[in-house]
């Protein structure tokens, strides 16, 4: 989940735009000044940082430099009053991401959000590719092969078909089931393309209405609808040189497809309510679950489009056709977890791994790396109990594999799983259920609060026995208290 820094003088303000950004699902931190806002980007270093401009003390502007001397490639957007076109040439000339004028709608705010942290974590993905670059030769290992976990001969086939098309200027079209790493595909075939070094930016087709689709790809002109109070350039415009991922493309508009066509034909569009046309040089990669083929047979999407997206295919079996493969997956997330959440390495038995090895997989590379991310909480949750043992077993996986029959279990006592943690002397024992219902939050933040009292309240003592580091434990401690989930007093 990423992190957002709001920073307003005005609590309303504040409020508002914190609320809107949590119900969209981000972790929101806020600030009322500058000097606090700064503080907050060296302890916690938030993804983003939304800030006003005009603000007592150190303005938006003052804050935007300051921060740009600790973290030089944190987007920040500024919010003004006083929208003109000195400001937003001011804000950009200091390095601001973006800027919104107010009253902005939360639909805009978020949006924006989101182009900020794509931008944020495209800076940072180009700066680790220049700097590897730097060490191997083209001929050598290629940066966006590392991206593709497996050697099981699907996959030797998938990373041969990913260097044969990097380099073309054609359309690729990924195809394969929700969740087995088509995006992570599209990803490498930039990174190993001409185009690596400059954006690579995705949209996401299906999760937009199909007005805040066009406005997302074209961008539109100030005054072109209700909203729109400012100029906006789309993905295609800022995606100029680099590349454009269309995640499931298949659920666009009859009338998007025309509009899309006519830039894959001609490499040109209008923003919403605008004459003018622009060129662009993108090459645009396209993703898809569904039958493509078919569906343009029947109708459902038209048949030029798939003629143009579908130049250079590549298919991603799903996960249960590379069982093979699943072990180092595995590993690759556990270790992945184990790193950003400061906890001790764990590794796999040799029975969790058989079981892995045996399941189908129906949510495919996405649902591994979920039942890792339990694994390892869970894990992390034995080691508090005083257990020295490193390593996930077969009882913490099996639960979570076979959710139809768990959820079938008419009994509470028999539709959950239970950890059980065994405290030191004078302790009672207590009982960490674990079933449907429950997310993986609650179920950390109630191992936390366990061991804390265990500990009687000593964050030191708990953070090694939880194999996370005291700092990491006191930003989830803040969180929780902001969020009113846990005692003050903790």
């Amino acid at each position: 989940m990423s992190t957002i820094l709001v920073v307003d003088d005005k609590e309303m303000m504040r409020d508002s735009v914190a609320g809107t950004l949590r119900r969209a699902g981000f972790d929101v931190q806020v600030a009322d000044n500058a000097q606090a806002a700064l503080e907050q980007v060296r302890q916690a270093r938030p993804d983003a940082v939304v800030s006003d401009l005009k603000m007592p003390g150190m303005t938006g502007i003052d804050l935007l430099e300051q921060i740009r001397k600790i973290d030089e490639d944190l987007p920040v957007v500024l919010m003004t009053a006083f929208g003109s076109i000195e400001t937003a040439v001011d804000a950009m000339r200091h390095g601001a991401f973006d800027y919104l004028t107010k009253p902005f709608e939360g639909d805009e705010l978020i949006i924006t959000i989101k182009r900020a942290l794509n931008h944020g974590r495209i800076v940072r993905e180009n700066a680790l590719l220049k700097s590897a670059a730097t060490s191997t030769s083209r001929s050598g290992v290629r940066t966006g092969l590392g991206r593709i976990i497996g050697s099981s001969p699907a996959m030797r086939r998938v990373k041969a078909q990913i260097e044969a098309v990097a380099d073309s200027q054609g359309t690729v079209l990924i195809t394969g089931e929700s969740g087995s790493g088509k995006e992570v595909v599209a990803q490498a075939v930039h990174d190993l393309s001409s185009r690596a070094g400059r954006p690579f930016l995705a949209v996401n087709c299906a999760a937009l209405s199909e007005s805040l689709l066009e406005s997302e790809l074209f961008g539109h002109e100030r005054g072109a609808f209700t909203g729109a109070d400012r100029l906006r350039k789309g993905r295609f415009e800022l995606a100029d040189g680099g590349t454009l991922l269309l995640d499931e493309v298949s659920e666009i508009s009859p009338q998007i497809q025309a509009k899309l066509l006519r830039v894959l034909q001609e490499r040109a569009f209008e923003r919403v309510g605008s004459s003018m046309t622009i060129g662009v040089d993108v090459r645009v990669i396209a993703t898809s679950n569904r039958d493509l083929p078919r569906a343009a047979a029947r109708g459902d999407f038209r048949q030029d489009l798939f003629f143009r997206l579908n130049v250079l295919p590549i298919h991603l079996p799903p996960l249960r056709d590379r069982l093979e493969d699943v072990p180092a997956l595995a590993e690759h997330f556990i270790r992945e977890i184990c790193t950003r959440e400061g906890i001790n390495p764990v590794e796999l038995e040799p029975e969790a791994i058989k079981l892995l090895t045996s399941y189908q997989w129906p949510g495919n590379v996405r649902e591994l790396q979920n039942i890792c991310e339990r694994a390892v909480v869970l894990c992390g949750v034995r080691r508090s109990s005083g257990a020295k043992s490193k390593t996930i077993s077969r009882d913490l996986i099996e639960p979570w594999l076979i959710p139809a029959r768990v959820l079938a279990r008419p009994a509470p006592s028999a539709s959950a799983v239970e950890v059980t943690s065994n405290g030191a002397e004078n302790v009672s024992e207590s009982k960490l259920v674990i079933g449907p219902g429950r997310t993986l939050a609650d179920i950390e933040r109630e191992a936390i609060v366990q061991a804390l009292q265990r500990h009687n309240g000593h964050r030191q003592k708990t953070a090694d026995a939880l194999g996370i580091g005291v700092r990491t434990l006191g930003l989830k401690l803040k969180k929780w208290k902001e969020e009113n989930l846990v005692a003050q007093s903790l």
